[in-house]
């Protein structure tokens, strides 16, 4: 493969693989893709993250209409809560992750500074979702994961399926309209599954955490270049359906990424994703032990499309006849942002700093959102933050979860 190409792909791959959080370098701590020791896999995100700081924690499964099995955990009360308050109706919240982490990320801080468990102490009824490919979620009705066709979906089948499936779970389980808080790719899937009307009747109100949608202007070199990549190319590299990036064939790639001149591994978060301002060590740490994930290579393209269109749209075939076979037409269909009920709650945090959610994206999602009505719509913005400061920052708690608790609140 001629350098250039290389750097292409390599862009392209190492982009989208970091697109929701950091997983190689913060500072002077230096991360790998190296297999964690699987204590989580066998214990799962309850006992490993959740009732070890005095929460009650529940685990459930959630079948999706074609076949995934999905993990779920649910965080009740408060911690140490009792029975005082038995048979008192909570309101739902569900939490989403992005791509290539599943719902650990959320809970990497201390509980005085996670959002789960904020959202727990404050009242609510707090559910994670997981989706399908990640640790806890690589069980299917009639396939196994080492199937190629396990991992035959993108991020179109969340939108159709896993987020349905759980939104459904929560409200049959709750019998309550749903607050949902999305963060990175968990935005995009919420965006274009409210834009079809999937959760219209279980939705109460959504938070929409350093959005990705409109992707044009990451202002990453590494995002440049990836915008401008031949998409195709990641599948006939990789030559798997499955995109593990503790595997063999990622871990060695992105060592060759790492050596490529002009390539910054010591500082890639700061290169991927931003400046972010407020994280610390030992979160990055825990962070590294636990993800990344696996997601579909045809997920990462779709991601990669999105990047090179500047469109929000279905998966891209390549070819016409094939579009048509899925869709009826030349062009994948494009999901309508401005579809959205312009009555539905809607809270949107960005920051200055992010190079994946930049501003002029977010600027353009504003625009799709121009007719929603104005009481409904809550935008705020913070100038230092950037891609992981909303999930890992120390004082997130202070500056993001305290307004996402009062937006919520007043929504009841």
């Amino acid at each position: 493969m001629a350098p250039s190409e290389l750097l292409s792909l390599a862009s392209l791959s190492l982009l989208l693989a970091l697109v929701v959080q950091p997983h190689e370098a913060y500072g002077s701590t230096r991360g790998s893709f190296l297999s964690n020791d699987g204590s989580a896999a066998v214990n799962g995100i309850c006992a490993t993250s959740v009732t070890i700081h005095g929460y009650k924690c529940q685990e459930h499964e959630v079948k999706t209409k074609d076949g995934y099995i999905l993990s779920m955990q649910r965080i009740p009360e408060r911690r140490f809560e009792g029975n005082s308050n038995a048979g008192i109706k909570k309101q739902p919240i569900l939490i989403q992750h992005g791509v290539l982490v599943d719902g650990m990320t959320w809970l990497l801080n201390s509980p005085q500074q996670n959002l789960p468990m904020i959202l727990a102490d404050n009242g609510f009824d707090v559910w994670i979702a997981n989706t399908r490919g990640t640790r806890f979620c690589r069980k299917h009705v009639s396939l196994d994961s080492a199937q190629a066709e396990f991992w035959n979906w993108s991020w179109d089948e969340l939108v159709s399926f896993d987020l349905p499936a759980v939104f459904d779970f929560v409200f049959n389980q709750t019998q309550q309209k749903i607050h949902y808080i999305g963060h990175s790719l968990g935005t995009l899937i919420g965006l274009a599954s409210f834009s079809e009307g999937h959760q219209a009747d279980t939705l109460k109100s959504a938070a929409f955490l350093s959005p990705i949608a409109y992707l044009s202007h990451m202002n990453t070199a590494l995002g440049m270049v990836a915008a401008k990549a031949f998409v195709g190319e990641i599948t006939t590299w990789f030559g798997v359906a499955e995109f593990n990036p503790k595997g063999q064939k990622a871990s060695a790639f992105l060592k060759r990424l790492c050596n490529y001149p002009g390539v910054d591994c010591y500082d890639l978060l700061t290169a991927i994703t931003g400046k972010n301002c407020c994280l610390n060590f030992s979160t990055v740490d825990l962070f590294i032990k636990n993800e990344p994930q696996s997601t579909a290579t045809k997920n990462m393209v779709h991601l990669a499309q999105t990047v090179r269109d500047g469109v929000i749209a279905k998966y891209n075939y390549g070819r016409p006849d094939y579009n048509r076979m899925h869709y009826g037409e030349a062009k994948p269909p494009v999901y309508n942002i401005s579809a959205i009920p312009r009555n539905l709650p809607i809270f949107i945090s960005y920051g200055g700093q992010d190079a994946l959610s930049d501003v002029k994206d977010v600027l353009l999602l504003l625009d799709s959102l121009k007719f929603h009505d104005e009481d409904k719509l809550m935008v705020q913005f913070i100038k230092d933050y950037a891609h992981a400061d909303f999930i890992m920052g120390t004082n997130a708690k202070d500056i993001v979860y305290n307004q996402v608790l009062r937006f919520f609140k007043n929504k009841k």
